[in-house]
């Protein structure tokens, strides 16, 4: 057989496994709060590697190899400020949240978690960060198909729409009929066949040059500088700029809504454990990738042109057909994780948040079958529109993605944290907040330059700071109730349970 074949093989295996588990959960998914939380039951492994799948995408596989390759250790400085800020999050918000969340009316959102935490009787709260998470999660979905057709067309040769349509097709049929807990499982398979892949690439890498002596020697043969992790061009704005990446995590619907529906507060806190230790290999490894790529490549533009196509080049190289068409898989498994995530929350958001919350006010039936019905329908919609933005992908459309992470992170992140952690913060503060981070965003991401290049500082940390700072001074304006006092002090009980 040919190499080819061999690769088609593996996908093949893959996409069946994907299939099967979203046959297995629909036959688990009895209700609505299954549908879209898996019932509060999902145990530490799961929720941990879900969690750190949905959140990295192919940018693991190649967008850090890639950079790494090319710029040395110096690159890595997101890399760092993404490990300290999923830290912080699996710390800060899991255990509180996971608590929070039940103790609010058993909330299933984010926007639903953030109206009834603050007794948002207008709904604003609710039906603001509905519309975001709506509109931004769309493009979000696009941009992923846009990178999986892209994966077929330089993987295998495939036509861009055919590769896409693969993707969007068995993305959305598992994610469609299992809901949170297809998406859960699928995404704990993927994450273990991604740090599988990137463990091991390196030591192949290793082996391939004839021990670890001769690949730092190698590599410091071809750039002297690669093991800097501060070069001439770096500055102090720039390093800030790429560690204020981490507080993104704050503010993910498709990343902490795994925390909602971990099994209790006290297995969140097991879940960070195994969540950073998850990324910790992910990162070491693809930071293993680049290195072993410098190594057997040595910046030879002949032999390897595109830096991005590192982790694709050595798993061709070193390991038989049927294993680099498994290591191709967990590409194709980093880009459907996030798509998956992202479907789901952008349905919940139209349906549980906004069609929901409506139908609710006018006394309108919102029983639990009618409502897994409807949100199918709605992955499945939303999948249409995602995939006809995507059939003639631009560059604005992938463009978005760093853009919305910082949208989300400047909107949510701050709300999040004075939620969980501050009693006084008010439904206006937080709203007002919310849009503040949104607009701050909005504007300092399309200006550059400024006294002291402080306009090419991340737009997120002037709009995660201005959010705080707005929601801190407007709340403070008025005094919480006595009823979401009591309920502060229930969940900031139940987290240390």
């Amino acid at each position: 057989m040919t190499d080819g074949t061999y690769q088609a093989i593996a996908m093949i295996i893959y996409f069946v496994a994907m299939l099967a588990i979203g046959g297995w959960a629909y036959l688990r998914t009895d209700n609505f709060d299954d549908y879209m939380l898996a019932d509060r039951d999902l145990n530490p492994w799961v929720a941990a590697l879900s969690a750190g799948a949905s959140d990295m995408s192919g940018w693991l596989l190649m967008g850090l190899p890639g950079a790494l390759y090319a710029s040395g250790l110096v690159g890595g400085w997101i890399a760092i400020g993404l490990t300290i800020g999923a830290l912080a999050n699996w710390l800060l918000v899991a255990p509180r949240l996971r608590a929070y969340t039940e103790v609010a009316n058993n909330s299933i959102t984010v926007p639903s978690f953030l109206d009834n935490r603050l007794h948002d009787t207008r709904r604003l709260l609710r039906w603001s960060s509905g519309l975001i998470i709506l509109v931004y999660f769309t493009f979000y979905v696009s941009s992923g198909m846009v990178a999986g057709g892209r994966f077929f067309e330089s993987s295998f040769g495939m036509d861009y729409h055919l590769g896409m349509v693969i993707v969007a097709a068995i993305t959305v049929v598992y994610t469609l009929i299992g809901g949170f807990l297809a998406v859960s499982y699928t995404d704990f398979i993927q994450g273990l066949m991604m740090v599988a892949a990137l463990v091991m690439v390196p030591i192949a890498g290793v082996m391939h040059v004839g021990g670890l002596g001769n690949l730092v020697k190698a590599v410091s043969e071809v750039d002297p500088h690669y093991w800097a992790i501060w070069g001439p061009t770096t500055t102090i704005i720039g390093v800030i700029s790429a560690l204020a990446w981490g507080l993104g995590y704050f503010g993910q619907p498709h990343i902490i809504v795994r925390f909602m529906a971990i099994r209790s507060p006290k297995e969140a806190v097991a879940g960070g454990t195994i969540g950073i230790g998850w990324m910790l290999f992910a990162v070491l490894g693809a930071a293993g990738t680049a290195i072993a790529g410098v190594a057997v490549y040595q910046h030879d533009k002949s032999k390897l042109a595109d830096p991005e196509t590192v982790f694709i080049a050595l798993g061709k190289l070193l390991f038989h057909p049927l294993v680099a068409g498994f290591m191709l898989a967990a590409i194709l498994a980093a880009i459907m994780s996030t798509i998956s995530s992202q479907l789901l929350v952008t349905s919940s958001a139209l349906i549980e948040d906004l069609y929901g919350s409506m139908t609710r006010t006018r006394g309108g039936d919102v029983s639990g079958n009618r409502m897994v019905l409807y949100s199918r329908m709605a992955v499945f919609a939303i999948a249409l529109v995602a995939a006809v933005m995507a059939w003639n992908p631009s560059k604005t459309i992938l463009d978005l993605v760093a853009f919305a992470w910082a949208g989300f992170g400047a909107s949510f992140g701050p709300t999040i944290l004075l939620s969980l952690y501050w009693r006084r913060l008010s439904a206006m503060g937080a709203f007002i907040g919310m849009i503040t981070g949104a607009v701050i965003v909005m504007v300092w991401g399309n200006v550059s330059g400024g006294p002291g290049g402080i306009f090419d500082l991340y737009e997120i940390v002037p709009g995660f700071l201005g959010n705080l700072a707005v929601a801190w001074a407007v709340s403070r304006t008025s005094r919480p109730s006595e009823e979401i006092s009591q309920e502060f002090e229930a969940a900031v009980a139940a987290a240390r349970t």
